[in-house]
């Protein structure tokens, strides 16, 4: 992604920074997706350190 930012300098330190719409949405997904990537990553590490429990005892539990 090529970003073309606008800079805006407030007593010659820059301060701001302008994207165009397309550009900000873009980085908003990209850091969406990051987001969703790294909360998989932890689940999946959550869910390796869980103990099974076998379809018979949580069909039992259930009372199905």
């Amino acid at each position: 992604m090529k970003l073309h930012p606008q800079l805006i300098q407030k007593q010659g330190k820059n301060e701001f920074v302008v994207l165009s719409i397309e550009e900000y949405e873009s980085l908003t997904r990209l850091v969406e997706d990051y987001e969703d990537l790294k909360d998989l990553r932890e689940e999946k590490n959550r869910s390796q350190e869980q103990k099974p429990v076998p379809l018979k005892t949580v069909v039992k539990e259930l009372g199905l």
